[in-house]
């Protein structure tokens, strides 16, 4: 297949709010021996995109400039070492970058096919958050059936798809979230208890239930202390971001005298070998789920590329529920 040469994407114009977000003209990118070149159909649209915006999330070595983590679409070409993907095939990919585009190259190992049952449109939602819960709240935090899972942000992208695996795989799922209707959506998607955090706090709740076994956490500042009073003995405490800031005092001789694991990851700086790891346990035991329809995306809203600006602004306000995607091709 003849590839362009060019080809529409977003770039950032310097570091700040959305609107500094453009449409620009950039090289197709070429294949590498273990790479696929995907013609991009649907583009998610994640938080880290709007800290590397902010210039607060600096893309790793040798990965595009471009926003973008996630994409659907379809092969248009294949490195020289490739041998699971044919031009042609439709998947949804994880990225190291670049899915703000009409194509993007990413590593073969990092692709999955489009679940059965499933739109390009609803595939583009899954990579990033489907990578990041497996890995740190089942392979990191070792969730089990029977434990009581609690998870914030339950009505983000990372949320909505922590509940929903964390219920599949037999565990009791708790939930924070901001208002009354982001935690009717948490309950709609399969928690015991939603805590709006404005009216309650999820320390003194959880405290009724025992406690939690495992906590997965985007928000961090005072909520680390909180959380790890929250842990039930021998819980796990699994953080992936800091929204409220990464540097905090807490007590240690609670950690120690409750036997607490705290952890945490970030994705994008894994090896590939690290994320293709990652996808092979999906692939194995996430698919099925999402094919007999047990699991899936909650999708929010779809903008065109050119409108990449405004998805930002609307992630921004936190008003969403679920994911945001751009339309590409």
């Amino acid at each position: 297949m003849s590839l362009p040469l060019s080809m529409t994407a977003v770039e950032i114009t310097q570091a700040g709010g959305p609107d500094v977000l453009r449409l620009c003209v950039r090289p197709v990118p070429v294949p590498q021996a273990d790479e696929i070149v995907i013609k991009v159909a649907y583009a998610g649209v994640n938080r880290p995109d709007a800290l590397q915006r902010a210039g607060l999330y600096d893309p790793p070595a040798g990965a595009s400039d471009l926003l973008g983590l996630e994409c659907s679409g379809t092969v248009v070409a294949c490195g020289g070492a490739v041998s699971d993907w044919c031009v042609g095939d439709e998947v949804c990919a994880l990225l190291p970058g670049g899915g703000y585009a009409e194509y993007v190259a990413t590593p073969a190992m990092h692709a999955l096919p489009v679940p059965k049952g499933l739109s390009l449109k609803e595939a583009a939602c899954l990579p990033e958050t489907f990578f990041t819960v497996w890995s740190n709240v089942f392979m990191r935090g070792g969730l089990k059936a029977g434990e009581r899972f609690l998870v914030h942000g339950g009505s983000s992208g990372i949320g909505t798809t922590a509940i929903q695996l964390a219920r599949a795989f037999g565990a009791r799922v708790f939930a924070t979230a901001g208002s009354d209707e982001k935690c009717e959506a948490c309950i709609g998607l399969g928690a015991d208890l939603a805590i709006n955090y404005r009216n309650e706090d999820f320390v003194d709740v959880l405290k009724t239930e025992g406690g939690a076994n495992m906590i997965l956490d985007m928000v961090g500042g005072d909520y680390i202390a909180r959380n790890i009073k929250t842990l039930s003995p021998d819980g796990r405490l699994v953080n992936i971001a800091f929204l409220t800031g990464s540097k905090v005092e807490i007590n240690f001789a609670l950690v120690m005298a409750k036997r607490l694991t705290v952890t945490g990851s970030t994705l994008r700086p894994q090896s590939v070998v690290a994320k293709a790891k990652i996808a092979e346990a999906l692939l194995a035991q996430v698919w099925p789920l999402i094919e007999a329809g047990q699991v899936g995306p909650v999708m929010h809203s779809e903008f065109a590329l050119a409108d990449a600006a405004q998805a930002h602004a609307l992630m921004e306000t936190n008003a969403h529920i679920g994911k945001i995607v751009l339309k590409v091709g």
